[in-house]
């Protein structure tokens, strides 16, 4: 099986996510982990999973401005810096164009540790353009959660993989049964 998993990060948290998502399909998974900036439509096109993440900014997915504004904290905050990968587009600009021809798909997010009703969570949003790009979700939205200072809560690397591994399974088992 060929997996990709696409993201958006700002502070690394949603990249940590991803690579810990990566690590959890195990060694029978060719995987590759990508920012959003490079994850092209061939590689899209090419796997058999595709997981997509992001940060939740103001309640959803990333804006330019959100976005803007990420980089602004960061470079007034000692503790915190930016992604590499931080500077290219964001999740909004890569879906438009895509076409998902039925691939199994998962959507996650990272955001503040707290209810949801008062955080958001961008993984809904991402789902929903996942589906409407023609992509078939194999599981729900997944949130990863960061404490009141933008590092990721303890515990939650470990979270990721096991989500990893869980999807994984169920494309596999999805793929024997059709």
């Amino acid at each position: 099986m060929r997996a990709l998993v696409v993201y958006e990060s700002m502070f690394g948290n949603t990249h940590t996510v991803a690579d810990h998502i990566a690590a959890g399909m195990g060694d029978g998974v060719d995987v590759a982990v990508v920012p959003v900036e490079r994850a092209t439509e061939a590689m899209v096109s090419a796997a058999d999973l595709v997981v997509v993440g992001g940060p939740t900014h103001v309640h959803g997915m990333s804006t330019k401005t959100s976005r803007s504004g990420a980089k602004d904290t960061a470079a007034s905050e000692d503790d915190l810096e930016l992604d590499p990968d931080a500077e290219g587009p964001g999740l909004r600009d890569w879906f438009h164009g895509l076409d998902g021809k039925e691939t199994a798909a998962a959507a996650f997010d990272t955001r503040v540790d707290g209810p949801a009703a008062l955080t958001g969570r961008a993984s809904k949003g991402i789902a929903r353009r996942l589906r409407h790009h023609g992509f078939v979700l194999v599981a729900d939205p997944e949130s990863f959660l960061v404490d009141s200072d933008s590092h990721l809560v303890a515990a939650e690397d470990d979270r990721a993989e096991t989500w990893g591994a869980a999807l994984a399974a169920t494309v596999d088992l999805k793929d024997v049964r059709t």
